[in-house]
């Protein structure tokens, strides 16, 4: 079996477990305690991700340059109660990058919507390197937007690959963003 599909059958049992939660700061406090950093879950998912980015099948589609790409990793399916499996791998040392309100150096990409929540798993390649979500920061675990939520991906602290799960495969870049 290779790579990509170990992530595909390491996903399944989690997507099992999750599938009929609601994504939002409860479930992501919730899978930051059952699976961050330290668990098995993390552990092998973030490898398998690396590994992804790595031998060219995730992330692998730039978006706005080599330092902010993605790719559909799987289309949702019944094996994955109808959820999809992409990756984004943005790297804040960009030439686009913008300064935060803490002096940080700060990639952002493409302002979207999640129609039906996200799952986010972040996996920092550098050390200190952060996803900003939706409650704030953060660096190795989860993120999970809420419902119907907006915002613009952005990193800081250097190179993160985000591995989310979108149920039913669902996100919008169709919105205006705000100015």
């Amino acid at each position: 079996m290779g790579s990509r599909d170990e992530l595909i059958q390491c996903s399944i049992p989690f997507l099992r477990e999750v599938k009929d939660m609601t994504p939002g700061a409860e479930m992501e406090r919730w899978l930051n305690q059952k699976y961050g950093e330290g668990s098995q879950l993390y552990q092998d998912l973030a490898r398998l991700i690396k590994l992804g980015v790595a031998e060219g099948w995730a992330a692998n589609q730039e978006v706005d340059g080599p330092n902010y790409r993605r790719s559909r990793i799987l289309e949702p399916m019944p094996e994955t109660f109808q959820f999809s499996i992409t990756a984004v791998y943005m790297n804040s040392t960009d030439p686009r990058r913008f300064k935060d309100e803490d002096d940080h150096d700060v990639l952002r990409g493409q302002y979207h919507g999640h129609p039906y929540g996200e799952l986010n798993l972040v996996v920092p390649l550098d050390k200190g390197a952060e996803l900003k979500g939706l409650q704030g920061w953060q660096g190795p675990g989860w993120t999970a937007p809420d419902p119907g939520s907006r915002h613009y991906p952005e990193v800081r602290g250097g190179a993160v690959i985000a591995l989310f799960y979108l149920p039913a495969g669902r996100i919008s870049y169709d919105f205006a963003a705000p100015s």
